[in-house]
């Protein structure tokens, strides 16, 4: 099964196709096809790519399922004996990504007929 390995956000997630994947908010509505071209690792079928940083000619594509925020996270802050706290809480934009397929062209392949 080919997987891959993208930077999206800051982060970076392992995919494969048909996978449902949450990422950083990315600009879209629903059902928009988006490309994502920061594939940094390419395997399965005992093939493997690696980037340095990044794969030449290599591109994921997915479609926007949703578009939401993430659950809330809380932050609390105690110092004891002088009677203070703080709580604050924050909800992360996020996408749903159905990735859709895996595309690398091999080095010198010439595409057309």
């Amino acid at each position: 099964m080919k997987y891959a390995v993208i930077r999206t956000g800051g982060k970076q997630y392992r995919v494969s196709e048909g996978q449902l994947v949450k990422v950083e908010k990315l600009a879209g509505v629903v059902g928009e096809t988006v490309t994502l071209a920061d594939v940094l690792f390419i395997g399965g079928n005992g093939e493997v790519k690696i980037g340095s940083p990044l794969v030449s000619n290599a591109k994921v594509t997915g479609e926007i399922v949703s578009q939401g925020r993430a659950k809330k996270v809380l932050v609390f802050k105690k110092k004891r004996r002088k009677s203070y706290s703080r709580q604050h809480g924050h909800r992360q934009y996020q996408t749903t990504l159905k990735i859709t397929g895996i595309e690398a062209e091999a080095e010198g392949e010439v595409n057309g007929p």
